[in-house]
């Protein structure tokens, strides 16, 4: 069976970017535009990882993350990869006490999202 990814991002295009390069490698995808979309799906569906957005309206990754990890259940434990265009505004620290496992740079790389996620799935981690 496929493991299934929450992608939530703000951009239609890199959104559809994500999707199309997670796609290839037989991951389900499901996608949100805002962190409180996360959170409403996570209440009634399980994921085996979410990619973050951290600029995001309504809810931002930083402040979803958080959320997620005070939820109860396994929710809680999903790994969180964060996606920013501004990675030099964060340091790792700001984004380990936010519960995020990793960030993946903007512009999106496809062998480096893939190593990234793969790192965390495919070894059935």
């Amino acid at each position: 069976m496929s493991k299934k990814i929450l992608v939530a991002e703000d951009s239609s295009v890199i959104q559809n970017l994500t999707k199309k390069i997670l796609t290839l490698q037989n991951y389900q995808i499901s996608a949100v535009k805002n962190g409180k979309q996360v959170i409403d799906k996570l209440g009634s569906e399980e994921y085996d990882l979410i990619l973050l957005d951290i600029h995001m309206p309504v809810m931002d990754g930083m402040e979803c993350a958080r959320a997620i990890r005070q939820m109860n259940g396994a929710a809680a434990n999903i790994p969180i990869i964060a996606i920013t265009g501004n990675a030099n505004n964060y340091s790792m620290e700001d984004f380990k006490e936010a519960g995020i496992n990793e960030f993946v740079p903007k512009p999106l790389n496809y062998d480096n999202l893939v190593t990234v996620v793969n790192n965390y799935l495919a070894h059935g981690n």
